[in-house]
């Protein structure tokens, strides 16, 4: 069967709802992937790791839309810069876990961005979206997307949320393309009652180490990289050292959004 791509949006269009999302056939011939490739190695989260405060559905927790930032500017700035850096012009791109903004860098446009969500208003009010479907990762983890189709796959300040990393993880890796690239980057803060038990008890540094081995857990990707950019480093070093600074580390209040970003690369880093 022959499936045509689909059509190329006018830059001023509204981003569309994928029903169903578009998928290109893999050429007749074309050779099966390993059978270890993707594959989930072992389990990260046991029951507790994965458990919520609260256990309704992901779906009616966001039924209306939160049009708001859930980090601050430093945080948002770090992760368009590290966009900058690693994502090319041309790509295709996949914003998992997205929202009504994406923080992609202005001057960058892509062969095609393809948003997912909880909320579809939210998804709609996003300019730099071609497409977006709306599905709890959390219920179902299949993505209804082509294998190999994608460049980047990212995913901002959410997967605290993961109930079944692995599976997601797998997914992820399936729709890049050899050499795409996963970027996921989170901070401090999360809606605590939403957010898997692992992640709640976590430190900074287990949060990150958790991420890695949800990278780790699937065969296949890169050894991940991690880049920390803490809010003593923006100053120097010398918010660390304030008084202010040092009262609201005692109560437990950073004076800015540390940002944490694990990478990893299907296959292979691409030189």
């Amino acid at each position: 069967m022959l499936c045509a791509p689909p059509p190329t949006p006018s830059p001023s269009a509204r981003p569309r709802r994928l029903s169903p999302p578009p998928l290109r056939c893999s050429p007749a011939g074309a050779s099966p992937p390993s059978p270890s490739a993707g594959s989930i190695r072992r389990q990260v989260l046991s029951p507790e790791g994965r458990a919520k405060l609260d256990a309704r559905p992901d779906r009616d927790f966001y039924s209306y839309p939160r049009l708001v930032k859930h980090v601050d500017d430093g945080f948002l700035a770090a992760l368009t810069d590290l966009y900058s850096e690693r994502l090319r012009p041309g790509w295709d791109v996949l914003d998992l876990m997205s929202s009504w903004v994406s923080h992609l860098p202005r001057e960058l446009r892509f062969r095609r961005v393809v948003g997912h969500g909880l909320n579809a208003q939210e998804l709609a009010k996003n300019p730099r979206l071609d497409y977006f479907f709306v599905k709890d990762l959390n219920k179902e983890q299949q993505l209804e997307l082509e294998s190999s189709s994608f460049d980047a796959v990212l995913c901002t300040v959410s997967v605290q949320y993961l109930q079944s990393p692995e599976k997601v993880f797998a997914e992820i890796f399936r729709v890049l393309k050899p050499g795409g690239v996963c970027i996921v980057s989170f901070s401090n803060r999360m809606f605590y009652e939403k957010a898997v038990g692992a992640w709640r008890e976590g430190t900074a540094y287990s949060r990150v180490q958790l991420v890695t081995q949800y990278f780790q857990c699937v065969e296949g990707f890169t050894q991940p990289e991690v880049v920390r950019k803490l809010p003593s480093d923006a100053a120097g070093g010398k918010a660390a050292s304030s008084p202010l600074a040092a009262v609201m580390r005692l109560f437990g209040v950073a004076s800015s959004d540390p940002f944490y970003a694990v990478i990893s690369y299907r296959n292979f880093k691409p030189t």
